[in-house]
C-alpha cells in the first residue's frame, strides 16, 4: 500500500508539474490587469492551483477528513491545514507579513468548514502580496531556513509546495473513491459528447 501510495504522489507531481503552468487566455483574461511577465504568470497559475485544491478540498467528505493513509502519516484535515499554515510562513520568509492576529499554526482546525475557509484566506493572502510586489523585489535577498535565497526562488518554493500537496490530495481522494471535480467535468463532458 505505501508503494503504491508513494507511486500515485510521484505520478501526479510529475504530472502537475508538467502541466500545472500552463494557463490558458481566459484565466489570464480573469487575472489582474496590472501584472505582467512573471508575476502574471504566476499569479494565473496560483489562481488555478487554488482552484483545483479547494475544489478537491470540498469535494472530499467530511467522514473522510480525519482518514490518513498510514500511521504517522498527515490526514486529509492535517493536510488542508498544513497548506493553508504553509501560505502564511513561507511568505514571512521574504517579509511578508500576516494579517494581525492570524497565526500559521492550523492545528486547531477541527472541522471540515473551518479548514476550507483557513486555506482559502491562506491563498488570498498570498495572492494580495504578489499584487504588492514589483519585479525589481524578485531579486531582493531572502533566507530559507538558513541558507541564502532569494524573493524569486522563495516563490517557487512556494508554488512546489501547493503543488505537491495538490498532488498527495489528489492520491487522498482517489482512495477514498472521490474522482477530482475537474476529472469528473471532463468525462460528464465527454459521456454528453458522444
Amino acid at each position: 500500500m505505501k508503494s503504491f501510495f508513494i507511486k500515485s504522489c510521484i505520478i501526479c507531481l510529475v504530472l502537475i508539474l508538467c502541466f500545472g503552468t500552463l494557463a490558458n487566455a481566459g484565466e489570464k483574461e480573469q487575472m489582474d490587469k496590472s501584472k505582467s511577465g512573471f508575476f502574471a504568470d504566476y499569479l494565473s497559475q496560483w489562481n488555478e492551483v487554488e482552484k483545483k485544491i479547494t475544489d478537491l478540498a470540498e469535494a472530499i467528505p467530511e467522514d473522510k477528513y480525519s482518514w490518513r493513509p498510514a500511521e504517522g502519516v498527515r490526514s486529509v484535515k492535517e493536510v488542508v491545514a498544513h497548506i493553508a499554515g504553509a501560505n502564511y510562513y513561507l511568505p514571512s520568509m521574504i517579509g511578508v507579513n500576516s494579517p494581525a492576529g492570524q497565526s500559521e499554526d492550523m492545528e486547531s482546525i477541527i472541522e471540515k468548514p473551518e479548514a476550507i475557509k483557513a486555506l482559502t484566506e491562506s491563498f488570498e493572502h498570498v495572492r494580495n502580496a504578489l499584487k504588492e510586489m514589483s519585479d525589481a523585489d524578485l531579486d531582493k535577498p531572502a533566507e530559507f531556513f538558513g541558507q541564502k535565497s532569494d524573493v524569486r526562488s522563495m516563490l517557487f518554493i512556494l508554488s512546489g509546495h501547493v503543488h505537491e500537496h495538490l498532488g498527495q490530495l489528489i492520491a487522498y481522494a482517489r482512495m477514498n473513491g472521490v474522482v477530482p471535480p475537474w476529472t469528473a467535468a471532463r468525462q460528464a463532458k465527454e459521456k454528453e459528447e458522444k
